[in-house]
C-alpha cells in the first residue's frame, strides 16, 4: 500500500515540520508513504487523476466529514488495501475548506473531531492516527499505551 499525505500551503512553524517529518519516518516502517505540500486545491486535484485517469484515491478532511474511531481507520487502510490498487491521497485542505469539486472526487470526507483544528495541528493529528492505525493492524503495542 501506498501513501501520500498532502496539505495546501506552506509550513510556518518548524515544530510541525519536525513532527510532519517524525511520523512520515515512522509511518514508513509500515507503509509506502509521501508527504507533500501544494500550491492551492487544483495543485491536490491533479495528483489525483493524469489523463483523466485516477492515479489516487482522495480522502479529504473535512470538518463535515466521516467520524471514525482509531480501530474504524484500520479497518478502512485494511479494507482498502485488500480491495484497492490505488494510493490514498489524505489531504487538509485551506482555511476556507474544499470546494463541491473536491468533495466529490473523494472516495471518503473525514473528520478528526467536531471541534475546528488549526490545519497544521490537523496534520499532525492525521499522521499521528494514520501511524497508531497501522500499529493496531501489524499488533505492534503503540495503540495499547505499553
Amino acid at each position: 500500500m501506498k501513501l501520500k499525505i498532502a496539505w495546501i500551503g506552506k509550513t510556518k512553524e518548524p515544530a510541525i515540520q519536525a513532527l510532519t517529518d517524525d511520523y512520515v519516518k515512522r509511518l514508513s516502517h509500515y507503509v509506502d508513504v509521501e508527504a507533500a505540500q501544494v500550491k492551492d486545491e487544483s495543485a491536490l486535484l491533479k495528483l489525483c487523476a493524469r489523463d483523466a485517469r485516477p492515479t489516487h484515491t482522495l480522502v479529504l478532511l473535512d470538518g463535515t466529514g466521516k467520524q471514525l474511531s482509531s480501530e474504524e481507520l484500520a479497518k478502512f487502510l485494511r479494507e482498502h488495501q485488500e480491495r484497492n490498487p490505488l494510493p490514498l491521497l489524505f489531504a487538509i485542505g485551506p482555511a476556507d475548506g474544499f470546494t463541491d469539486e473536491a468533495r466529490k472526487a473523494a472516495g471518503l470526507v473525514l473528520s478528526l473531531s467536531k471541534m475546528t483544528l488549526a490545519h497544521e495541528l490537523a496534520r499532525i493529528v492525521l499522521l499521528e492516527q494514520l501511524y497508531r492505525a497501522f500499529t493496531i493492524l501489524k499488533g505492534h503495542p503503540y495503540h495499547l499505551g505499553h
